[in-house]
């Protein structure tokens, strides 16, 4: 389980500091489109990397949909969750270290990647907009990962298979809530920026949970799954 866990912190660690780091250091150059293949990317990255170790999991919602569909002890669970969000905070800490480096770099104007919605956030979408796009888009995800990671699933392409998914989430998502589908991911920046980021950090536990509870239910009861 040590093993495991230095893997889940290690990969949580490298999507925070390359998806949330390519928006950060170098979004102005590489947009929405270059973002969203960090994300995609560094996922892919971390699953061929760690996966054999942990399955690269990355992701609360992704280990929350793993248990309920049978396939981890709710020990493993709290395990692997408290190692990405370890992992989480220290990559947007490192980012923030590298940051910080550039002369102009201000937390409350350019932010480490964090998610939101509302007024000054991005598109500006509605709380209940947040809420669906978040929810729906980590079923689909998680929905994608329990599928590609089945037995009976071509392993070898398991992890591109999920790092393109993410990619495709943020090219429907970024300008809807900065795409979290990860509580982790989200508790990272946002501990770090505080304010906004903070007081809506609750919709990116809540809904992600959600979303990737219901995956793994529709899993195990065999509705999303080959038997």
């Amino acid at each position: 389980m040590t093993k495991k866990m230095i893997a889940e912190m290690l990969g949580t660690l490298i999507l925070v500091l390359f998806g949330c780091g390519s928006a950060v250091l170098m979004g102005a150059q590489i947009g929405m489109l270059g973002i969203s293949l960090a994300f995609g990317l560094a996922i892919v990255a971390a699953a061929y990397g760690l996966g054999a170790i942990s399955g690269a999991h990355l992701n609360p919602a992704v280990s929350l949909g793993v248990l309920v569909a049978g396939r981890m002890t709710t020990g493993e669970f709290v395990s692997y969750v408290v190692a990405q969000v370890v992992g989480a905070v220290a990559g947007a800490g490192l980012l923030l270290v590298i940051a910080s480096g550039k002369a102009d770099f201000a937390l409350a104007t350019n932010g480490l990647g964090q998610n939101g919605f509302g007024a000054g956030y991005l598109g500006e979408y509605s709380l209940t907009a947040a809420l669906v796009f978040e929810f729906a888009m980590t079923f689909l995800f998680v929905t994608v990962i329990l599928g590609a990671t089945a037995k009976n699933a071509p392993g070898a392409m398991a992890g591109l298979a999920i790092g393109l998914t993410l990619a495709a989430i943020h090219l429907v998502g970024i300008n809807v809530t900065g795409v979290s589908v990860n509580p982790a991911r989200s508790i990272g920046p946002a501990l770090f920026v505080g304010g906004k980021a903070i007081s809506d950090l609750w919709v990116f536990i809540v809904a992600p949970l959600a979303g990737g509870a219901l995956a793994g239910l529709l899993h195990k009861i065999g509705l999303t799954s080959v038997n």
